[in-house]
């Protein structure tokens, strides 16, 4: 678990260094933006280990029916996560569309995996959507949406998003259990 937990704090650091220390991030210039990606690639890194080596045991057994709803949830996330806010109509007026599909998919995995290293990994990253969410929000108070895209926008990426979640969704299987039952 230590793995896990240095990699979450990494993954935290990295994301709110511009906001806590800006003079600092400031300083380091275009290189600055090469050291937060070593960070965050390190976190992502020390999060695969350390969840793929924590002892697997279900503090509860999920309802099958979560395996839908999850799955739902992440297809959402996805399409959340596209460029769907910019370009079309119906995530227009969302200030966080990325930080909030990044929080649902976080929460999505939390109702289907019901163990510690789940709890701790899936748990710290639904709260870093959430505190990155309300330090934007202080640092930058005055948020303008841009003009509306199409509805055929947002078709085109939530076909994409589908596509998208069955690619996941394979590779998913193959390194890990799979998402879509069976």
């Amino acid at each position: 678990m230590t793995f896990l937990v240095l990699g979450i704090l990494l993954w935290w650091v990295a994301h709110l260094f511009k906001r806590l220390a800006p003079d600092t991030r400031a300083s380091l210039g275009d290189k600055g933006r090469g050291l937060v990606a070593l960070v965050l690639l390190a976190g992502i890194i020390l999060m695969v280990i350390g969840y793929k080596s924590a002892e697997a045991y279900d503090l509860a057994a999920p309802h099958p029916a979560l395996r839908g709803i999850n799955n739902l949830m992440v297809l959402v996330a996805i399409y959340m996560m596209s460029p769907a806010a910019k370009k079309g109509v119906l995530l227009n007026g969302m200030r966080h569309p990325m930080l909030m599909g990044f929080g649902l998919w976080a929460l999505a995995h939390l109702l289907v995996n019901w163990d510690a290293a789940s709890f701790i990994l899936f748990g710290a990253l639904l709260a870093w959507a959430v505190v990155e969410i309300k330090v934007i929000n202080r640092a930058e108070p005055n948020w303008q949406p841009g003009p509306k895209g199409t509805l055929a926008k947002d078709a085109l990426f939530m076909g994409a998003s589908i596509v998208l979640m069955g690619a996941i969704g394979y590779v998913h299987t193959i390194v890990g259990p799979t998402p879509f039952g069976g």
